[in-house]
């Protein structure tokens, strides 16, 4: 079975694409969501993600850089889009930052595909996440997770699961969207 880095955005979203993909990869996860705010809804998410690694007993790489430092890096790479709507060029800056983050730890180990949680969320455009995932890469899983009801089973599973389920979707211009 080839190996699998899955950028992962929060414990629900994962819960719906696991189950999806853990007959046919070795799935390490991979948790760096340093746009989401504020720091206490990073932890509530991280905590949730750690929650379901140990459910499925999955290997996770919690990146270590300093969460200040890092939400002060994607906020200077978001900046000029601060005020854009939901799911506009904010989303599409964030969805860069974020595959970029993957794929530059992607690229210093022994993975042989990566990809990301993000497109199991109704409210994600999977056909532009996955454009800028294949720009970095040919060893990008193209996916739309939200496809056979894999939204629907991630609520289910985080219900199931007991795992914290936000608001918004995560950074502090999303919280009133």
């Amino acid at each position: 079975m080839d190996s699998l880095l899955l950028d992962v955005c929060c414990g629900p979203c994962a819960s719906g694409v696991i189950p999806q993909l853990i007959n046919k990869y070795n799935i390490t996860l991979y948790f760096r969501s340093v746009n989401i705010a504020p720091k206490q809804e990073y932890d509530l998410r991280l905590g949730s993600v750690v929650k379901l690694s140990k459910h499925y007993d999955l290997p996770l790489i919690i990146d270590g850089t300093d969460y200040v430092e890092g939400h002060k890096q994607w906020l200077s790479y978001v900046k000029g889009h601060e005020t854009a709507i939901e799911g506009g060029s904010r989303c599409t800056k964030c969805f860069e930052f974020r595959l970029n983050q993957i794929y530059d730890y992607f690229k210093t180990e022994q993975f042989d595909k990566f990809t990301t949680t993000l497109s199991v969320s109704p409210h994600k455009n999977a056909e532009l996440i996955n454009s800028i995932g294949s720009a970095l890469s040919s060893q990008y899983l193209i996916s739309d997770f939200k496809q056979n009801n894999g939204f629907l089973l991630s609520v289910q599973n985080s219900k199931k699961l007991g795992l914290y389920r936000q608001s918004y979707c995560g950074c502090e211009f999303s919280i009133n969207d």
